[in-house]
């Protein structure tokens, strides 16, 4: 898995764990609901750190909360 699945993995869990829509995280996090749809789908391939500390506050957690996950822990590295 790369960081980028991850990232969309981890907002579409914490949207499902909060039972809210990515069109209420948009509007709860102040990013446009464009950029949520595509960081979730994939077309975003690097989410930047600010965006992902919105959607955070949106989701009102740390980044903290948000990377410190199995999912991130268990990543590989993706040096090209």
């Amino acid at each position: 898995m790369t960081t980028s699945h991850a990232v969309a993995a981890r907002v579409l869990e914490l949207c499902k764990e909060r039972n809210i829509t990515i069109n209420l995280l948009s509007t709860q996090s102040a990013v446009r609901q464009s950029t949520v749809n595509d960081i979730v789908s994939g077309k975003t391939k690097n989410a930047g750190i600010v965006t992902i500390k919105k959607l955070c506050d949106g989701l009102d957690i740390s980044l903290t909360d948000f990377f410190d996950t199995e999912i991130f822990r268990s990543l590989e590295q993706e040096i090209v």
